[in-house]
């Protein structure tokens, strides 16, 4: 498609920045992502080529920032090849990857050479403490993805859930990563998502206190924020270290002034906001034969229309953020 108009919400602000999840499968169960055993049955779930279509739409709008998301998208048969035929339809478009990094190790040389920047999901540094929060023991495995990534050159963020009571021991060890290594550790508040959530205030650990505790174990500068590359996090230099660490505060202090980007989940559920679980059917659009991409392009634009402001929507909900799980969403 040619350059169209761009994605504009009824707030000015513009979509550039489509999440788009392969799979809800995932290969470990954590305790805050999935809490049930239902997954999207196959034949609904969107093939590679209606996924295609639907980042071309998107980029020809005015995306500019792609994120792969699951479940864990490696899981999903014949993923290393979706991969490289988006970075050779949309060779300009910055290409990101979520994954858990069981099965990501193999694939370093290919990651980079696509250039796709990755953020690696880890809670914790101790193989026990990763088997109770995942339901398997793959420590390893994950820390095995992370050396094969730096070696090979890859961009990385290391993501941790910030969980009270479970892993705010461990930032000391996880600060020791950000200064050893040339890399991002960043800390997500816990978020109350989906109605069987484990969220509760006694798990819940705020940045506030996150930052106070890193402050008291190392010199820490803010930075001034780069929104390419360092989306909503709050990110610092550490005194005398190779990599930077940071704080992702969904709901201490909520970025949804500056939020650019829409959802896409696996079964084609186009979502303009985390918290709201008003969603937009595109499958339906992508398997009828005689709808263009124009139809597609209209209901994306309905959607970024009608896109909430996120803490508006939380301050006035009790229980979850939104009833759907993050694994169904797209993490």
């Amino acid at each position: 498609m040619d350059c169209l108009s761009p994605l504009v919400d009824s707030h000015g602000r513009q979509v550039r920045y489509l999440r788009l999840s392969v799979t809800d499968r995932c290969n470990l169960r954590c305790v805050y992502c999935r809490v049930d055993k239902t997954f999207i049955p196959h034949d609904r779930v969107l093939r590679y080529e209606e996924m295609e279509r639907i980042v071309a739409v998107a980029v020809a709008a005015g995306v500019r920032k792609l994120r792969l998301t699951g479940g864990e998208p490696f899981v999903r048969r014949g993923f290393p090849d979706f991969l490289r035929r988006l970075r050779a339809a949309q060779p300009d478009v910055d290409l990101c990857l979520t994954s858990n990094g069981i099965l990501l190790a193999p694939y370093a040389g290919l990651l980079r050479d696509l250039g796709v920047r990755v953020n690696l999901s880890l809670d914790t540094l101790r193989p026990q403490r990763f088997e109770r929060i995942t339901g398997r023991d793959l420590l390893p495995r994950v820390l095995a993805s992370m050396d094969a990534l730096l070696k090979a050159g890859v961009p990385l963020k290391l993501n941790a859930v910030a969980l009270r009571g479970v892993n705010d021991d461990e930032l000391p060890g996880f600060l020791d990563l950000a200064r050893s290594r040339p890399l991002d550790v960043r800390f997500i508040e816990f978020m109350p998502m989906g109605d069987s959530t484990v969220w509760s205030g006694r798990s819940y650990w705020p940045a506030t206190d996150i930052l106070r505790a890193a402050r008291e174990l190392c010199g820490l500068t803010p930075l001034p924020p780069h929104a390419d590359t360092d989306g909503p996090a709050r990110m610092y230099a550490l005194e005398g270290g190779m990599g930077r660490f940071g704080l992702i505060t969904p709901l201490t202090h909520h970025f949804c002034a500056g939020c650019n980007r829409l959802r896409v989940t696996s079964d084609g559920r186009l979502r303009s906001c985390l918290f709201d679980d008003h969603e937009y059917r595109l499958a339906p659009i992508l398997r009828a034969p005689r709808l263009s991409d124009e139809t597609l392009l209209r209901v994306m634009r309905r959607a970024t229309l009608r896109k909430p402001i996120g803490a508006h929507m939380l301050e006035k909900r009790q229980g979850a953020a939104a009833h759907k799980a993050m694994s169904a969403i797209g993490g």
